[in-house]
């Protein structure tokens, strides 16, 4: 399946992959201080954005297996939120294809449960689940609200994620009860010990869906993570604290490549 992809910048290549009911449009202006040192290759997930929807697309397996063709052999991946268990899950299936991953806002296991206490609750999740039949533009608009509650900046974020999400339409209703059920079971937990790559983890202090316990027990499982935590952010620090992402972010690919280290600045 063909997704479409917007790339530009130069360098090394950077595979971004957004979040539930978002598109790769959506990663806000800090993108254009990162794209002189990285190809960024910015990926609409299928259903999302300008990709079309496929009904055979309902796990996390199979969704990372239609954005393999789209990653060049040796790039970086960044994931946010639902992105971020698709690059964990394309590292999974594909160890060889990537380099490195930076995961924001990330987690292993979406929804909580006995052993797990860094999750939203099942009900919650079952809520938007069902709300999606009756007023799915709705359900999106609630959704965007929570990712920005607790964030210093949270009504800038809001407005930031809402027009992105304007500006490319909204996403297939197929593709958000699939994206929605990809939360509710996906556990990545036992395969973090087995995904030796360098990895940058970045979570918000006040996250309300990936708290930032997620975060630190991620990148402790993951045998080769660094950890950041951006204080006073919510569930999108790329777009409430870009400046201190974009720093954590070429901090983590000048000190992998050096043509990055040459043009990067201190």
């Amino acid at each position: 399946m063909s997704l479409h992809v917007e790339v530009r910048g130069q360098g090394p290549d950077l595979v971004l992959l957004h979040g539930w009911a978002l598109h790769g449009g959506m990663w806000g202006p800090w993108l254009d201080q990162l794209a002189p040192h990285v190809r960024l290759h910015l990926v609409d997930l299928p259903g999302h954005g300008h990709s079309l929807w496929s009904d055979d697309l309902m796990d996390l397996s199979q969704l990372a297996r239609t954005v393999r063709s789209h990653v060049p052999e040796g790039a970086s991946l960044l994931g946010w939120s639902l992105g971020g268990m698709i690059a964990l899950e394309l590292a999974r299936q594909d160890p060889g294809l990537v380099s490195a991953l930076i995961l924001v806002a990330t987690t292993p296991k979406f929804v909580a449960c006995d052993d797990w206490a860094h999750g939203m609750q099942a009900a919650v999740l079952d809520e938007f689940a069902r709300g999606l039949a009756s007023d799915h533009r709705g359900v999106v608009q609630n959704f965007l609200a929570l990712q920005t509650r607790g964030d210093e900046r949270s009504l800038e974020t809001l407005r930031l994620l809402k027009r992105s999400l304007e500006a490319h339409g909204p996403p297939d209703p197929r593709a958000l009860a699939a994206g929605l059920e990809v939360l509710r079971t996906a556990d990545l937990r036992d395969a973090l010990p087995g995904i030796a790559l360098p990895t940058l983890v970045i979570a918000g202090d006040h996250d309300r869906l990936t708290p930032a316990g997620a975060g630190r027990a991620l990148a402790a499982a993951l045998p080769q993570a660094r950890y950041r935590e951006i204080p006073r952010s919510g569930h999108a620090p790329f777009l409430s604290h870009g400046p201190e992402v974009l720093r954590e972010i070429l901090g983590f690919l000048r000190r992998r490549q050096e043509p990055i280290e040459a043009g990067a600045p201190a």
